[in-house]
């Protein structure tokens, strides 16, 4: 006589989001380095990279949140790290915001707060991606 056992694995993470949270993460990373750049250089155009490279992070990770907090009323009980991906996705994403309210200072007034704040943000979408991709019940959406 065979016993089987059915366990129910955990679906993977949705390839966007998967997309969508490592994108957030490598474009705070390209802030980052332009805001090292500038500080190496004090060339203007990469306080406008890091700029851009904000904004874009921005962008995916607003996407990034609206799907996890949709996903928060799906969410499985047992998922103890969802609700720390969706408080990491909120974090990272207000403190990004702050970023971008002082990147559109004058160019001589960004450093050294800025460099600071891409580091903290850095940190942050690089724990809210680990978190998402290493759980696969963290950052689950279908």
């Amino acid at each position: 006589m065979d016993a089987t056992v059915n366990r129910p694995r955990p679906r993977p993470l949705h390839p966007v989001n998967a997309f969508l949270v490592s994108a957030t993460a490598t474009l705070f990373l390209g802030a980052l380095l332009s805001n090292l750049a500038y500080a190496m250089s004090y060339q203007v155009q990469w306080t406008n990279f890091a700029s851009w490279f904000i904004a874009s992070g921005l962008v995916f990770g607003g996407v990034v949140l609206l799907f996890a907090l949709v996903g928060l009323r799906h969410a499985d009980r047992r998922a103890r790290g969802y609700l720390l991906y969706c408080g990491l996705l909120l974090a990272t994403w207000l403190l990004g915001f702050i970023n971008a309210l002082l990147h559109a200072k004058d160019v001589w007034a960004v450093m050294p707060e800025g460099l600071i704040l891409s580091v903290i943000v850095l940190l942050l979408a690089g724990a809210a991606a680990w978190i998402g991709l290493s759980n696969p019940r963290a950052g689950n959406l279908s």
